[in-house]
């Protein structure tokens, strides 16, 4: 089985950027999706972005539309979520995951077989 392993985290300003990594390892048949999640403290882990490697299709959650981006690098096995405009609110623990095969629940965190071990992100002044 693969292993994720993210970074990029960190403390940012309101209204500043951070680009989070994800870097992938092991079998290319393990990695259908990457997606993005964060969990903040007395919450619910909750998904953000999804990047299907085969067609390159991204998808993006509703609250975070516009200021985040997902991206991959396919030599470097690394898939990125860019976050802009970033709040308060936008603190938390990100986690990027893998999915082996497709599921359009790409929000729910129970149809990803591969976690990273989390980056904090902290919005603050």
């Amino acid at each position: 089985q693969g292993q994720l392993v993210e970074s990029g985290g960190g403390l940012v300003q309101p209204g500043g950027s951070l680009r989070l990594s994800c870097a992938a390892s092991g079998r290319r048949s393990d990695y259908y999706a990457i997606g993005w999640f964060r969990q903040a403290p007395g919450k619910e882990r909750e998904g953000v972005s999804c990047f299907v490697i085969s067609d390159g299709s991204t998808y993006i959650e509703d609250s975070v539309k516009g200021r985040f981006t997902t991206s991959i690098d396919n030599q470097k096995k690394m898939v990125y979520l860019q976050m802009n405009s970033l709040m308060p609110e936008d603190t938390a623990i990100y986690y990027c995951a893998a999915m082996r095969t497709w599921s359009a629940a790409w929000l729910l965190p129970e149809v990803y077989h591969i976690w990273g071990q989390g980056t904090q992100v902290t919005v603050s002044s």
